[in-house]
């Protein structure tokens, strides 16, 4: 199993609006082959650290859904979301091989 974490801080005033924007994201990673869980993760003492925490079966389907049109058309999507602010924050990435369980 391969996991990628996707670390970003936005302003506690605004992690709720993040969270709802989760709520509602298009889910097209879902039916990307190899795919096997989201979880959004919210720190309990920052709560504007959030972190989006993707499962899948290997690292090469990882590499494939970051080089598809759909991962493409997401993160377009997100440059050009209304609050500049929240568009502007580069998260910071994480990956990992799991080696035991």
């Amino acid at each position: 199993m391969y996991i990628v974490h996707s670390t970003f801080n936005v302003p506690e005033e605004k992690a709720n609006e993040v969270i709802a924007i989760y709520h509602n994201r298009s889910k097209l990673v879902d039916q990307a082959e190899g795919f096997q869980r989201f979880i959004l993760l919210q720190n309990e003492k920052r709560k504007g650290e959030i972190t989006v925490h993707i499962e899948w079966d290997t690292k090469e389907h990882f590499q494939s859904w970051v080089q598809s049109e759909d991962y493409k058309r997401i993160h377009e999507l997100e440059k050009k979301y209304p609050d500049q602010e929240l568009a502007s924050i580069i998260p910071k990435i994480k990956k990992f091989e799991v080696v035991a369980t």
